[in-house]
């Protein structure tokens, strides 16, 4: 079921991303492999805090929860399976293409998910990571390949764990705080975001929005 007790999201979602994987981020980015794996290391703890903050909202983990039965591994070949349940090479040959999602799926455009996860603080977050991670202007690129990565990993967990949208808004809480705890440039970044407004809503609105204009359910 949960396993977050064990290892982070954070922690589990990078070691699937070790090898071909961050290779190939690496490539679209212009590093090499180690400055590419440190900026993931800062990128992932933002991204997973402030979605867990969203998630803490009135009816954001509802909304979320909704979003990520678009992105459920069960809609994924089974032969196509990574570590975890992840198509890893399928999702970065689709983002690292510039694809969206195939016909009749929900748009998996790292920008729109960005949209949502940070809302008006989208900008702030890109630069933020660029200037942290030394990736400058492609910090912001970086957030982009790895927003449906992250949609992923979260609808596979959800899936294998049978959760409901209270048990998503737990997890995500629950490493909210962890990185929060741990600190680090990834702590820092998520802690600029958060408390940029002083009402520690990043993207409530945007998130919202997932279960009509993200989802694009007709």
């Amino acid at each position: 079921m949960n396993t977050t007790n064990n290892a982070s999201l954070v922690e589990e979602l990078m070691s699937q991303l070790q090898g071909a994987p961050m290779q190939q981020i690496a490539q679209q980015l212009g590093t090499n492999q180690q400055a590419a794996g440190d900026a993931v290391g800062m990128a992932l703890p933002m991204l997973l805090g402030a979605m867990g903050n969203n998630a803490q909202q009135p009816g954001g983990a509802d909304a979320l929860w909704g979003a990520l039965q678009d992105h459920a591994p069960g809609q994924q070949p089974a032969q196509a399976m990574g570590l975890g349940g992840l198509d890893l090479g399928g999702l970065l040959g689709s983002v690292l293409g510039g694809a969206g999602a195939g016909a009749g799926r929900a748009p998996t455009s790292g920008a729109d998910i960005l949209g949502h996860i940070f809302g008006g603080n989208q900008q702030r977050a890109e630069s933020g990571l660029g200037q942290a991670s030394g990736l400058g202007a492609n910090g912001g690129q970086l957030l982009k390949i790895l927003a449906p990565i992250v949609m992923a990993f979260l609808a596979q967990r959800v899936s294998a764990g049978g959760m409901d949208a209270g048990g998503l808004g737990n997890m995500l809480g629950q490493e909210k705080s962890r990185v929060q705890q741990q600190g680090g440039l990834g702590g820092g970044l998520l802690g600029s975001l958060l408390d940029q407004d002083g009402d520690g809503q990043v993207g409530i609105g945007d998130l919202l929005k997932m279960g009509t204009s993200f989802l694009n359910r007709r």
